[in-house]
């Protein structure tokens, strides 16, 4: 048995199907298409599968989602649809659930937030609702977990007894109900009775993907568009704005019948008056980059670092290696196991989970966030920036979900219709900082700027002015130019955070971090212990004396030359920055291990650490990352160009960082570094504010 779950961006559906499907969820793409396709088994019901489907406000075929929920719902028929609504918003979201009505699948209406309509003092009339839709209403709080399951047995209940199948309410009148009549006698010998009067608006509204897929012939189209063309010159408006008057004066009849509002009209609600402070034009980002410096204040600089000194002196430093290198001496190892284990292993991937306690802070304030609703405020305030500089909102998506890790973030740009922007954004989502570099910032905050509360925070900030900027230049470029995809969000009402819905968000970010220390880092960490513990001739070396004889150094050395004017052109930075490719966490461990007891602040200086940290902040992401950046360009030429232009500004802004800095802060004589620093700073300021060129807005007036 299926069981969909449809309704509206914010609805409650994600937090719905989590409740109903627990840890049994599966995650995959839609056959043929990009959009991600998520489902899972029902709690305690083996044999029934819930299928989460693309949050659409309706079954128009305006955006991929709504073509493959709609698709799926004609062509794969669903045993059930539950259509979660925000009972707070009840009018917009009916508008999608008049469509559902109309495919004669069995159908459960679950009103949502109902804890929130009885706090603003609501009343939904169910009963009566019920009888105006002709399907069952249930009222739910899939965030308190209030008849939830409910919902879903009800659903299994009317499959197994052959019921619920929806009568299609009165939503069209007169001449237009008429012309519908008509059309559903010429078609039903073609797509039969099941879901007539949806095949029928279709065809009225001169759907053209509907009427291929019917196939109906030119001979039936000619007889019913002289039908379609008489309620257009009665009602003086196009066919598809018919329809949509005729569902929207239907539903103000049933909210009028059935739903009584406590507000009155024009009076604001506690989220209304909320949003009147935080997506003020003024006041909107200034008071996000404060949230952000709090969340970095807390996880980086004071409580997060107490925890992760804890574990990386204490746990990783005084208890576990000294346990383990006397259990090693005990059963008499040999010498060089006894430091793989000890030196490479939890020296190495010690390092990286050291830093989880700060991660796992950050992801906490992201998913509390994200729960009460203001991370969808902060993609409509930066809407209105990212516009001006030719970045949509929905680049801002994105964006957040590469906080956790660039892969699912590059992979969430495909809900960005407009080809040019999606690529942009692929191109520029993996500058905010992931998990990884989250690490590579608490480690260089922690060692060389402790105490100070801002360095954290700042490379978050320069990250955001780096997308930003990045952005109006490409804009500019023959590459990228043209109109910015236009971005339409539902804001929910702000709410209490659902402890289990942050608990789930905290634990699949900090799972997957764990995961890659266990799987990816601990492989690399072992390559990096052979290649520094042995020379060419295979001599294993004396780690404190000998290292700069290992075939690691002999690598690192060959190419420090690159990274010389970076600050960094020790054969031990050469070496971190290329280990950081293969995952940025393992850029923590190869430095610790490289630096040994003399400890890290022996291989940089601070203004060479700030300029390390920017060089693996901005350069290309790891080569997970860059895989999927390849393939979701969809064109190995875009890869290329993608991977190229975050190698160059990273370096660049790096070489700006330490040349500029080491002259400005350090006394470093005025020399050629600081030449080309400055011509870097020149060029890209060029690139940034110059003007438009005329034929690229030629090219645009044109194709408006």
């Amino acid at each position: 048995m299926i069981i969909a779950l449809a309704g509206n961006p914010n609805s409650g559906k994600t937090t719905l199907f989590n409740n109903l499907t627990g840890g049994s969820q599966y995650v995959g793409n839609w056959p043929g298409v990009t959009v991600e396709k998520k489902d899972g088994k029902l709690k305690g019901h083996p044999d029934v599968t819930i299928q989460d489907l693309p949050g659409i406000y309706s079954l128009s075929p305006y955006s991929l989602e709504e073509v493959v929920a709609r698709q799926y719902l004609v062509n794969e028929k669903p045993d059930a649809i539950i259509n979660i609504i925000d009972g707070t918003n009840i009018e917009r979201n009916l508008y999608l659930t008049t469509q559902l009505l109309e495919l004669e699948i069995p159908m459960i209406l679950a009103i949502n937030m109902i804890d929130l309509v009885r706090k603003n003092g609501d009343q939904i009339n169910v009963k009566k609702l019920e009888n105006d839709l002709g399907c069952k209403v249930i009222e739910m709080s899939a965030l308190k977990g209030e008849n939830a399951l409910e919902v879903a047995e009800a659903a299994i209940q009317m499959v197994q007894e052959h019921t619920g199948i929806p009568q299609n309410p009165h939503v069209f009148t007169g001449s237009v109900e008429h012309a519908l009549a008509h059309i559903e006698e010429s078609i039903e010998p073609i797509v039969g009775s099941k879901g007539l009067r949806w095949f029928a608006v279709k065809v009225f509204e001169r759907d053209e993907r509907a009427i291929r897929e019917m196939g109906l012939s030119k001979e039936i189209l000619d007889h019913v568009e002289s039908h379609i063309k008489d309620c257009e010159k009665e009602l003086d408006d196009d066919a598809e704005s018919i329809i949509t008057s005729q569902r929207y004066d239907y539903i103000a009849k049933v909210m009028q019948e059935c739903v009584k509002k406590k507000r009155a009209r024009g009076e604001l609600s506690v989220s209304d008056k909320i949003d009147k402070i935080v997506t003020n034009r003024i006041l909107g980002l200034p008071i996000f980059f404060a949230i952000m410096w709090f969340v970095y204040y807390v996880s980086v600089s004071t409580l997060g670092t107490w925890m992760t000194d804890w574990t990386n002196d204490v746990l990783f430093g005084e208890i576990i290696p000294p346990a383990v290198s006397a259990f090693c001496e005990s059963v008499g190892m040999a010498g060089w196991l006894e430091s793989l284990i000890v030196d490479g292993i939890i020296g190495g991937v010690g390092t990286v989970l050291g830093f989880v306690p700060q991660i796992l802070l950050i992801f906490l304030f992201l998913a509390i966030l994200e729960d009460c609703g203001y991370m969808a405020r902060i993609a409509f305030v930066l809407d209105r920036i990212f516009r001006r500089f030719g970045l949509s909102g929905k680049s801002f998506i994105p964006i957040l979900i590469s906080t956790g890790c660039g892969v699912p973030g590059i992979m969430g740009t495909r809900t960005i219709e407009n080809e040019k922007d999606r690529r942009m954004t692929i191109m520029l989502t993996t500058f905010i900082p992931c998990s990884a570099k989250t690490e590579i910032i608490a480690m260089i905050t922690t060692e060389f700027f402790p105490g100070n509360v801002w360095v954290a925070w700042s490379m978050w900030v320069l990250s955001f002015l780096v997308i930003i900027f990045s952005g109006i230049a490409l804009k500019k470029t023959k590459l990228f130019a043209g109109e910015t995809a236009p971005f339409v969000m539902e804001l929910p009402a702000y709410h209490f955070p659902s402890g289990k819905n942050v608990a789930l968000r905290v634990w699949d970010r900090g799972k997957h971090f764990i995961v890659k220390a266990g799987t990816i880092i601990f492989s690399i960490v072992v390559i990096v212990w052979f290649l520094e513990s042995f020379s060419w001739s295979l001599q294993l070396l004396d780690p404190e004396t000998q290292l700069d004889q290992s075939i690691l150094a002999s690598i690192g050395g060959a190419l420090a030359w690159i990274f010389a004017p970076l600050g960094f052109g020790s054969w031990q930075g050469t070496v971190a920055i290329i280990t950081a490719e293969m995952a940025k966490e393992t850029a923590t461990s190869t430095v610790v291990m490289l630096a040994g007891k003399a400890g890290i602040t022996s291989l940089f200086t601070p203004i060479a650490a700030l300029s390390f940290m920017a060089m693996n902040l901005f350069d290309p992401p790891c080569i997970a990352a860059m895989s999927a950046c390849m393939r979701e360009m969809g064109d190995r030429k875009w890869g290329w160009i993608a991977i190229g232009y975050q190698f160059m500004l990273g370096y660049c802004l790096s070489l700006v960082i330490y040349q500029m800095g080491s002259w400005l802060f350090y006394g470093a004589a005025f020399g050629f570094g600081q030449i080309v620093a400055i011509v870097i700073i020149a060029a890209a300021l060029y690139f940034i504010f110059r003007p438009v060129p005329q034929k690229q807005i030629n090219t645009q007036t044109a194709e408006a």
